[in-house]
This record gives structure tokens, C-alpha cells and sequence, in this order.
């Protein structure tokens, strides 16, 4: 999932792609575009609404958030990055979803049951509730549940969100969804009301976990505005759009059709939520800390910058929330552009400790990363870092231009997008052009707004050859299959998850072949995997993602969503 480094998440999803957010694209050492983060692989097929009460919770008031980075949409099916992930549980209700118990999430039923699957594994069938309604009070059909699957199909309309479907429902890598392949599609059925028939072309054990994606929120085919939905995209949750201005804020109302005995997770405990983007987070961050007037029932979702930890002594030490974010950032180099060589010689200068301390890293919300999957991960492997990527020192310039001149590159230009409206992410762009320089590299550093940036460094076709997104990845559940099918295989660049921009066939037919097998034998292929592919240079790891966030004092019901690394709203009230 992408996460948000100015994530993800991505996403998340890229926050990091879930995806996405937990990185932000901004560059600053937050979430930035991948995956989901860890969960447990548990599931509670019998739970039912209502979620349980979150104690000493209140009704009433308003939430604000504030985040430096900016979700590029919020259209369900485009999502991937982390932070829209999040925010889209409050809207989109979908046929699995997760609940946190104990900090640890758990699947649970929510539009429909956790499905049952063929003998042969080719065929899932999902059961729907009855009586659940859109935020304008008309039902929603399992045909609706139907249309938004074809739709995530349109991945040349919606190309950000996940394409796992792609590759694992039937005739995935043929049917273009419902505006040019048309509506018949034969991987999905709805022979009953309640009844959601999904053909795979391959066995996908984890399908009822992949469900819970935004992505699979009902949308009715009649309201479908295409590439105008993301502007109001209908509700099914406990919240609905209020006002909405892109990149810069969204006011959330309450959902009066939604049904909290229908719906074993969410709540509705606010009023009203704001959320503001484009902040200066460190600026932010303390205003939170200080939590004086409305301040007091805000929180900022990116981490806490290092400069405020000094603070958090005595009651401020409470406005501290801290959990599990199974993320790994990094900055990736394009292999069609940069030769093995060159990228070798990156790694050699690349300056990983001035820019931790440029980013405002610290002990709370990261460490150096020297591998592909995060330590949360079953398949991860603390084998001996690959040279020069082990997320730490301070680089050798004068060995990497020995290594350019050797390889007749001295002057090879390195270049990247970066957020030019906030000063961290100067600073950084700067700490690394300054490191590229030394070392013999011409840099082409292009500097762009807040609001631009996942959707520069999100345009393979640019004219930059590093620092794509998305700049991070985080589970879309635990495995090393939601890694290293979504980031490393020739389609990943059609899908825009990939990490360096591999076509590699062979190395193709290796992740199918490791997809294929059952879970216990394939972890420990994909920890080999995982040293074979940093050993082709394709991003240097910074660092594996955790979750500090600052919140008011006037906020309770607060703990983190280990499935994207963010705040899990749903609990959250006004004191």
C-alpha cells in the first residue's frame, strides 16, 4: 500500500500505497505512497453490529486533522495511499473490514460475510446484508457491490489504486472495466439480491482480506460521474462529504442513513470531522502539543518531528500515540534509465545520516531499513545489508566518482521532483544534491507544490530518472505476496507500483512461481528474493515506518490503525 513520506502508505496506499498512506511524497522523512500496513491474519466471521463502545466515549463536537501531505483523490477505486485509506473508512463501507482489538487487527463482516470458496479455489461466494443504505437513503444492491469491482478494471481512468484484480480474477488481464470493455464481465456474478459470486484465474487465499480496499465500496452504475466522482463520492459510512476543496480541505457531516446495528466497527461519535492539508507540520505539530483553544481537539497525522520530542514530559507525554506501521521507505532509482553501474555508485554517496537528521528522523517513528519487507513481516530476513545499502552512514563521494569515471559516467545527471513550498523538504532535496554533486553527478532537483507532487513523481512517462513513487510500501496484508508481485514484475510499471522499474521476465516467472505456493513454504523464498533484488539496485532503503503522532488534549478513544500506520478515526471522540 502506498504510504505518505511526504506513505505510504502508500498507501497506503504513494502516504504509503494502501495505497496507501506511511510515508509522504513530500520528501520529509513522514509516510509517503505504498501499501497497507501489518495486520494479523485473524478473522471473527460472526461479528455483528454494533461495534462495541469505545469507554468514557462522548458525543458531539469537531475533529480537526492536519497533515502537510495531500491525498491526490478520493475516489474509491483511485485509492491507495494510507491516509485516504483511513479517512475512507469513516465514508466507504465494504465487504470485509477490520477491526482493531487489543491494537492488533482483526477481519470482520461488514457488507457482506467472509466469503466461502470452491473446492477448486476458483470461486468465491460472499453473502450481502439487507438494508443498508446510501447516505441520500436509497439501498444499496449487490449489483452496485458488482459494478464497483468492474470498475476498478478502468485502471486507465483510475490508474493509482490497487490492481491486484488484475492479475488474480478471471480474465483480469483482458476486461478494461465498464466505460470501454462494457458491462458484461464474466468474473463477477450476482445470481440473488444477496448474493456476490467472485471467478479467479488463480487461487487468491487472501481474497476476503483485499475486499476491505476502498475499492470495493458499492457505487451505483446510474451515479457514476467518472472522473468527477472523486469531487463527492457517495457514503455508506457514518460520515458524508460536507465540502470539498481539493488539496486543500474536506469537511465531513454526519451520515444520517447509516445504520450502527448493521456495522460491527464504526462509530459516529464527532459531529463533524475537518480536514486540513498543505500545513507546516513541525509548525502544526506544536500547535497540537499546545492544544489552546480549537487546537485541543486537533491532531496531525504525519509524525512527530524530532525538534518537539524534548516536550513530551509529564501530561504532554499522554498527547503521544504511538503504534505499529510495517512500512518501508525508500528512494528509488528508474533501472531503464540509471545502469547498474551508476546506481552503484549512488548508493556509494548516498548521504543516509545527514538526511535522517534533515528529515527530523528519530527512534520514535523510524529505523534504518536495510531490506525490502519491514521486520513486521513474516518473510523478513536480517540477512548481511547489501554494499552500501544498509540505511546508514554518511556516503563516500570520492569512492562513487572513482566508481562513475571507471564506468566513463562521471557527470551521469540524477534527477528528481521534490516539494519546494516547505522548508524540510528543501532541506533534503538540498542534503542530496549537495552528496550527488560531491560525488560526481550532474542533479537536476524540480522543485514542485505541495498539491503536484504524488502526481509528478506518480507519471512514469516524466522526465526524471529517481525518486518515484511510490516512495514507500507497506502490507496490504502480512506477506511477502503483497510486496513483491505488487512492486517488481513487468506489469508494475503499467500499474504504477513499481519499485526501480523492472521488466525482467525470468524474475517475473519467480514471483508467480513463489505467489503460487502455500503460505508456510513461500515466506522463506521470499526472504531470498528480498537480498536478490536489492542486489539489482533498484531503490535504497531509508527506513522502516512507525507511527508517533501528536493529538489535543481534548480528543480520546485514540490508538493507532496497524493496517495503514495512521490514527484509527473510527474510535475517536470529543472530550
Amino acid at each position: 500500500m502506498k504510504v505518505v513520506v511526504a506513505i505510504a502508505a502508500a498507501a497506503v496506499l504513494g502516504l504509503a500505497a494502501c495505497g496507501s498512506p506511511s510515508a509522504n511524497n513530500s520528501d520529509n522523512g513522514g509516510n509517503d505512497g505504498g501499501n497497507i500496513a501489518q495486520q494479523e491474519s485473524a478473522t471473527d466471521p460472526n461479528a455483528k453490529g454494533p461495534a462495541p463502545e469505545v469507554p468514557g466515549a462522548k458525543k458531539g463536537g469537531t475533529v480537526t486533522v492536519y497533515s502537510q501531505s495531500t491525498p491526490s483523490t478520493m475516489d474509491p477505486t483511485d485509492i491507495y495511499y494510507v491516509d485516504s485509506n483511513e479517512i475512507g473508512k469513516m465514508l466507504f463501507r465494504t465487504p470485509t473490514q477490520f477491526a482493531i482489538r487489543n491494537g492488533k487487527p482483526v477481519l470482520v463482516p461488514d457488507l457482506t460475510d467472509l466469503g466461502t470458496v470452491s473446492e477448486d479455489k476458483l470461486t468465491w461466494t460472499f453473502t450481502m446484508q439487507s438494508g443498508i443504505k446510501y447516505e441520500d437513503g436509497s439501498e444499496v444492491k449487490v449489483e452496485d457491490l458488482a459494478y464497483s469491482i468492474k470498475r476498478s478494471f478502468a485502471h486507465d481512468v483510475y490508474a493509482n489504486g490497487p490492481a491486484y484484480q488484475m492479475s488474480y480474477f478471471k480474465d483480469g488481464d483482458k476486461y478494461k472495466g465498464p466505460y470501454t470493455g462494457g458491462d458484461k464481465y464474466d468474473g463477477v456474478e450476482t445470481p440473488d439480491a444477496t448474493t456476490l459470486v467472485i471467478h479467479l484465474a488463480q487461487p487468491f487465499a487472501d481474497l476476503p482480506f483485499y475486499l476491505s480496499f476502498p475499492m470495493f465500496t458499492p457505487i451505483p452504475e446510474a451515479k457514476d460521474t467518472r472522473q468527477e466522482y472523486k469531487n463527492h463520492p457517495i457514503s455508506t459510512g457514518p460520515y458524508a462529504f460536507d465540502t470539498y476543496t481539493p488539496g486543500t480541505e474536506l469537511k465531513l457531516k454526519q451520515n444520517p442513513n447509516w445504520d450502527p446495528n448493521t456495522d460491527p466497527v464504526r462509530h459516529q461519535y464527532p459531529d463533524s470531522w475537518v480536514f486540513k492539508w498543505g500545513v507546516d507540520d513541525i509548525k502544526n505539530q506544536q500547535q497540537v502539543l499546545n492544544s489552546t483553544g480549537p487546537d485541543a481537539t486537533s491532531l496531525n497525522y504525519q509524525n512527530i518531528d524530532a525538534s518537539l520530542i524534548p516536550q513530551l514530559q509529564g501530561e504532554k507525554a499522554n498527547q503521544l500515540v504511538k503504534g505499529d506501521s510495517p512500512c518501508t521507505i525508500v528512494w528509488q532509482m528508474d533501472t531503464r534509465k540509471i545502469p547498474l553501474e551508476v546506481r552503484k555508485a549512488v548508493a556509494k554517496a548516498y548521504p543516509y545520516d545527514q538526511l535522517w537528521t534533515a528529515q527530523g528522523l528519530n527512534e520514535f517513528v523510524a529505523e534504518p531499513a536495510s531490506t525490502v519487507l519491514p521486520p513486521s513481516v513474516p518473510g523478513y530476513k536480517k540477512y548481511t545489508p547489501v554494499a552500501d545499502l544498509s540505511g546508514t552512514g554518511k556516503g563516500d563521494p570520492a569512492a562513487a566518482k572513482k566508481m562513475l569515471e571507471d564506468a566513463g559516467k562521471l557527470g551521469f545527471e540524477i534527477s528528481w521532483f521534490y516539494d519546494n513550498t516547505k522548508p524540510v523538504t528543501q532541506q533534503v532535496s538540498q542534503v542530496r544534491e549537495q552528496a550527488l554533486k560531491e560525488a560526481g553527478f550532474t542533479v537536476k532537483a524540480i522543485g514542485v507544490t505541495t498539491a503536484e507532487l504524488r502526481a509528478k513523481t506518480g507519471d512514469y512517462k516524466a522526465s526524471v530518472n529517481a525518486g518515484q513513487a511510490p516512495r514507500g510500501w507497506c502490507s496490504d496484508w502480512p506477506s511477502g505476496g503483497s510486496w513483491f508481485p505488487v512492486l517488481f514484475r513487468s506489469q508494475s510499471i503499467d500499474e504504477g507500483t513499481t519499485w526501480g522499474m523492472l521488466s525482467d521476465k525470468a524474475l517475473d516467472e519467480e514471483i508467480n512461481s513463489i505467489s503460487n505456493l502455500p503460505a508456510e513454504e513461500a515466506t522463506a523464498k521470499w526472504a531470498a528474493l528480498d537480498e536478490k533484488i536489492m542486489g539489482m539496485y533498484v531503490a535504497l532503503p531509508l527506513y522502516y515506518d512507525k507511527m508517533a503522532i501528536v493529538a489535543g488534549t481534548g480528543l480520546g478513544g485514540l490508538e493507532g490503525d496497524a493496517t495503514m500506520g495512521l490514527p484509527f478515526f473510527l474510535n475517536i471522540y470529543v472530550k
